[in-house]
């Protein structure tokens, strides 16, 4: 009887284990993000409020993504969802330099085990595999609960520093701010420089408050992006302007997705691949002046 009971219980421990190690969910995330809005600000004088109106839009829908995460106990991939241009859109080129950007592209795989990732970026032509250690958020559990899609989530808070290539993190100049540069623009009139770029309506913030709201009944450590670090699957997450909503959760479904890590593409740090965006823009940011000192130069600067 006792040789009975010890095998039924190893029974039940092999069986407990094994179901851990075949666990496997996948959810689904609405990604919006606000998108600026261009009136009032210091633009071309050519584009009209039909046109602001038109880039607005055009830009809400830009910043509107679907992704799907899948899961198991260590490991996940967020990949974004792929839509079919409208017809009269611009193609996959626009599409793919805008993603890196705005939180998309490629395959982003998260090893909470090793507490580290890889996601696949295109940029500029050029492929790249930035691999580096995940980002330890400071969470603060709070007790505030809410219902999402039938589970019940608990609050966490946590700051990050904001990324400089993720341009989601954008914020409008607040007044003193703007009050600064328009002091610095009138101290240019008198010297004959005039030109504003419209960037100049915008920063970069140090740092960000995350709210995220995470579900115990789904117990891995895992999330949306680079989110992870809480007990349970996070279902929600929010930095003021970006909101990242779950929409759909399947648990242990019959067909099991694989769940491994990009591999193509030039390795290089997450420091590394910022750095070589950046130098890039500036690049960018210098011709942009450049033609605005020829005649007929470009729509991004204006002239006073």
């Amino acid at each position: 009887m006792k040789k009975v009971i010890f095998y039924m219980s190893l029974m039940l421990v092999f069986t407990q284990v094994q179901a851990q190690k075949d666990f496997q969910g996948m959810a689904v995330y609405e990604s919006k993000t606000q998108a600026p809005k261009f009136e009032g600000m210091r633009a071309n004088r050519d584009i009209t409020p039909e046109m602001q109106k038109s880039m607005e839009e055009r830009m809400k829908k830009m910043l509107e993504k679907t992704f799907v995460l899948n899961f198991d106990k260590s490991a996940s991939i967020y990949k974004e969802e792929e839509k079919l241009d409208a017809p009269g859109q611009q193609g996959g080129g626009m599409r793919i330099m805008m993603n890196s950007f705005m939180g998309g592209g490629g395959t982003f795989y998260k090893d909470v085990k090793s507490k580290s990732y890889t996601v696949d970026k295109e940029f500029m032509g050029k492929e790249f595999l930035v691999i580096d250690s995940l980002p330890k958020l400071n969470w603060k559990l709070e007790s505030e609960t809410k219902q999402i899609g039938g589970y019940t989530c608990y609050k966490a808070t946590a700051v990050k520093e904001a990324s400089k290539t993720d341009f989601r993190n954008l914020r409008p100049k607040n007044d003193d701010n703007k009050k600064s540069e328009d002091k610095k623009d009138d101290a240019k009139k008198t010297s004959g420089d005039t030109k504003t770029n419209f960037q100049d309506n915008f920063e970069m913030p140090k740092e960000i408050v995350i709210t995220a709201w995470y579900s115990p009944e789904i117990p891995v450590n895992q999330g949306p992006e680079n989110y992870w670090g809480l007990p349970g699957l996070i279902l929600e997450v929010n930095d003021g302007r970006t909101t990242i909503l779950c929409s759909k959760i399947v648990l242990n479904a019959k067909d099991k997705v694989e769940i491994k890590a990009p591999t193509k593409g030039k390795v290089i740090s997450q420091k590394d691949y910022d750095e070589t965006v950046i130098k890039k823009m500036e690049e960018f940011r210098e011709m942009n002046r450049g033609r605005e000192g020829a005649p007929g130069g470009g729509p991004v600067m204006i002239r006073r």
